[in-house]
């Protein structure tokens, strides 16, 4: 009867020994090697307090000066950056690909909607009785005008949130995403994806070669 009983205890305790263990190993891979989700909340956290502390700090929109092309970048960069203080990481476009749109839609900051309406991609606008606007000069009796804003920094914002959001970027989206989880980046790949901002076929050609070019 002692004997029996003494298997019972030494199978209770046996079992109390695994428990532990795997209580122990579980806390251990956890507090040194967290997965995935526990990582991701991390970050979330830190950067929402990050953001907090800068907005604290009186975060201000970095003026937009250049004056030629090299200057015209710097400035764009600086804007990505400031914006960057409140985008989610996961959330946040290339900067090269934004400097490279930015630089081919308005020639490098030169252009008419660039100077006079801070546009520098030419984002177009139906609502013409309450979004502010321009005309194109070649098509003055246009339904559409191309969107006018407060400042440069204003209209990188307005790019970001279009290639966030809007439907004809999905498949942009997903593959900034699936490049994003995998840590590493593909030009070639992502910036074909961007075709439907402009009627010109070889768009995503154009910018491709411009990150690959300039060095972005």
């Amino acid at each position: 009867m002692s004997s029996s009983i003494g298997r019972k205890i030494l199978k209770k305790v046996k079992y109390i020994l695994m428990i532990l263990v795997a209580l122990i190993t579980a806390f251990t891979l956890g507090s040194f090697t967290p997965n995935s989700m526990v990582i991701s909340n991390i970050e979330d956290i830190e950067h929402r307090k990050s953001v907090v502390s800068a907005q604290k700090l009186g975060l201000l929109e970095p003026r937009f000066e250049y004056t030629d092309d090299q200057t015209f970048v710097e400035a764009v960069y600086k804007c990505i950056d400031y914006l960057n203080y409140t985008t989610m990481p996961e959330k946040r476009i290339p900067s090269g690909l934004i400097v490279a749109m930015a630089g081919i839609e308005s020639g490098w900051g030169t252009s008419r909607f660039a100077n006079e309406g801070n546009a520098l991609f030419g984002v177009r606008t139906w609502s013409l009785d309450t979004v502010p606007h321009m005309k194109p000069k070649a098509i003055p009796d246009a339904n559409f005008g191309v969107k006018k804003y407060k400042t440069k920094c204003q209209s990188v914002k307005d790019v970001v949130r279009i290639l966030n959001s809007h439907p004809a970027y999905k498949e942009f989206r997903k593959e900034r995403d699936r490049q994003y989880k995998g840590n590493f980046r593909n030009w070639d790949t992502l910036v074909p994806l961007i075709a439907p901002w402009s009627t010109t076929e070889e768009y995503g050609d154009i910018i491709l070669s411009t990150i690959k070019k300039r060095g972005f």
